[in-house]
């Protein structure tokens, strides 16, 4: 969807759009960058930050372990020394606490939830865990009442590198001076960035105007191109190299279009009346044949002592009368064809007509069905009849010598709309003639002038009405539809 719409949109627009797109695509790349940069920073600060710390704290507890000669002794006997483990804290200003291997507490300053929760001892698996790290340490993150914090555990080893306890070091981030930094920043760039934004706009709407202008004329000019007018060339001072080679293959293209409009005007006349003397010739040599026979033959058997003179004047007269009347019908077909009738719409009834029109074809070949047995709509009755009549007779014609024609007449009424549908067994209608088949052309049939089809199609049109058709090697199918 939104591919139909950018084709939609000038081309001049497309060119503004897409500058200022780029402009602020590029603008949010930066800030998102220097948004994950200080972010980055930040963490890389805070961690420097907790391992100097943890390094710092971790120095005066062994000298405090040291000094007092605390190694693998009680609970009871580190309590003796609580205030100079305590005083760490506002030396250092940080909390800790102690373990010793078992999880027990040996001094505790602070604790997370789940210690105390654990009857203030560190749980055995955690533990395990810490005893067996390479590292001899920890890292979780914490979020209780207090706040989100790092938790660092690790191991406290004497001289020898034995493990002899477990320092607890909670680390509150100080992200305010960072957060502040970032804030200040980035309300600098938003200015910068807004600053930019109006500067390109303001240079993308010259830019695309300057770009799209030559484009313009020219579109302008072949808007106004046509192959029955007068057309003008393009004359455009300044024009970039690429406009200019276009121009002058419009300005080619007019030259050629003129001399092809007159020769097509030209051939086309003489096409017309070409087609028209060989059309009427046609179908007035197909009763001039049996005519010419019948003289010839009324020559042979007349005689001036035959008593059935009278009769056999009479039937050679009715003869030349039907030839005559065929000779005058083809006439009036094309007439007809050149000047159809406007129609004269009244309130009908649709099924009434139809099945009336069918009556007159003999026979069980046609099947008729309909949806309602009444369906009135505004219609000319006689050019329906004609319409009707029209299409069964090409469906007669169409089926196969030998076989039996079956026609299946079908009305349906909608909505807004009914259908009426002409399904046939015959030969389909050929390939190269589906783009033609409701023009004025020649007949592919034995007689015939080929402008039933046309006929009808006029007269669908003067009801505003649509006539579309399938067709293959078993038949067709035309489909009328009309407006109730």
């Amino acid at each position: 969807m939104a591919i139909n719409l950018l084709r939609r949109i000038s081309l001049r627009t497309q060119i503004f759009i897409s500058m200022i797109l780029l402009v602020f695509l590029a603008c949010l790349l930066i800030l998102v960058a220097t948004f994950f940069q200080y972010q980055n920073e930040s963490i890389d600060y805070n961690i420097f930050r907790l391992n100097r710390k943890e390094n710092q704290l971790t120095k005066q507890i062994d000298y405090l372990v040291e000094k007092n000669d605390l190694l693998k002794k009680s609970d009871s006997i580190w309590a003796q020394y609580e205030e100079e483990f305590r005083a760490v804290i506002k030396i250092h200003n940080v909390n800790y606490s102690v373990f010793n291997l078992e999880g027990n507490p040996l001094f505790t300053s602070f604790l997370p939830l789940k210690i105390i929760a654990n009857n203030y001892a560190l749980e055995e698996d955690f533990l395990k865990a810490l005893l067996t790290n390479s590292d001899g340490r920890i890292l979780e993150k914490n979020n209780d009442e207090i706040g989100k914090f790092q938790s660092s555990y690790s191991l406290l080893k004497d001289s020898f590198g034995d493990p002899y306890g477990v320092l607890f070091f909670p680390y509150f981030e100080d992200v305010s001076f960072s957060e502040n930094e970032l804030n200040t920043f980035l309300q600098s760039l938003y200015q910068i960035y807004l600053l930019m934004l109006v500067v390109a706009i303001i240079m993308a709407y010259f830019i695309s105007k300057y770009i799209s202008r030559s484009l313009e004329t020219f579109r302008e000019k072949i808007d106004q191109t046509g192959l029955l007018k007068e057309n003008e060339k393009i004359e455009l001072k300044n024009a970039p190299r690429d406009i200019a080679s276009l121009i002058n293959s419009y300005n080619k293209m007019i030259d050629e279009l003129e001399k092809s409009a007159t020769l097509l005007a030209r051939t086309q006349r003489e096409q017309a009346w070409q087609e028209m003397a060989k059309q009427v010739a046609h179908e007035i040599k197909n009763p001039l044949t049996p005519m010419r026979l019948s003289v010839q033959s009324f020559q042979r058997r007349f005689s001036d002592d035959d008593p059935n003179n009278a009769k056999k004047i009479d039937e050679f007269s009715q003869i030349l009368l039907e030839q005559i009347d065929t000779m005058s019908d083809v006439a009036n077909a094309f007439s007809d064809f050149a000047t159809l009738p406007k129609p004269k719409l009244v309130k009908s009834d649709l099924v009434e007509i139809t099945r009336r029109s069918l009556e007159i074809f003999e026979g069980d070949s046609i099947k008729f069905k309909t949806s309602d047995e009444e369906i009135r709509l505004r219609l000319d009755r006689t050019q329906w009849i004609r319409v009707t009549t029209n299409i069964i007779q090409n469906a007669l014609q169409a089926v196969r010598q030998g076989q039996l024609p079956k026609i299946k007449v079908t009305i349906k009424k909608g909505d807004k709309t009914v259908k009426i549908s002409f399904a046939d067994n015959g030969i389909g209608i050929p390939k190269a003639i589906q783009s033609k088949v409701f023009e004025p052309k020649f007949t592919t049939k034995t007689k015939g002038m080929g402008l039933g089809l046309g006929i009808v199609k006029n007269i669908i049109d003067s009801h505003n009405g649509q006539i579309e058709y399938t067709t293959s090697e078993k038949g067709t199918t035309l489909v009328i539809t009309l407006k109730l």
